[in-house]
């Protein structure tokens, strides 16, 4: 089962979230943590957050972001985080997750979904081909905070 998140299901998020950002090699301060959980919540942001449920376990999460668009009169969706657990990868949670931000952005009136990956995650790779085409674009990116020419 997909389910948008609720309130009870913060400690099966947090257990999710951690894996994910385990696997990308990454760590965030515990206040982002707690913003970006109230944030999923917030009914007045353009961020939202998916759950993949098997029986009452939760095993998989997605994020994902509205917002404006130069090429389009409607709001494009950004999916920014994708991860299901190790034990049931392969078993169409995956794409479940994916089909519903698509669905979800269809109902919005989104002109395009897209996402990104690491370009060594061959799995993940081997299923967004499955279900998008790649857009040819590098991502590039910088720091903010100090940043100069």
């Amino acid at each position: 089962m997909i389910r948008m998140l609720q309130d009870d299901d913060q400690a099966q998020w947090r257990a999710l979230w951690a894996q994910y950002l385990d696997f990308d090699g990454s760590t965030l301060d515990s206040i982002v943590h707690d913003r970006t959980w109230a944030r999923l919540l917030d009914e007045a942001e353009p961020m939202h957050g998916v759950l993949a449920l098997a029986g009452d376990e939760a095993v998989g999460l997605v994020h994902y972001i509205f917002h404006r668009s130069t090429w389009s009169l409607s709001d494009t969706c950004y999916l920014q985080d994708l991860f299901v657990a190790p034990a049931v990868r392969g078993k169409g949670y995956g794409r479940a997750l994916i089909a519903h931000v698509c669905a979800e952005a269809a109902t919005a009136g989104s002109s395009r979904v897209y996402w990104q990956t690491q370009a060594d995650n061959g799995p993940a790779i081997s299923l967004y081909e499955k279900v998008a085409e790649r857009s040819g674009y590098i991502q590039f990116r910088t720091s903010v905070p100090g940043w100069q020419l």
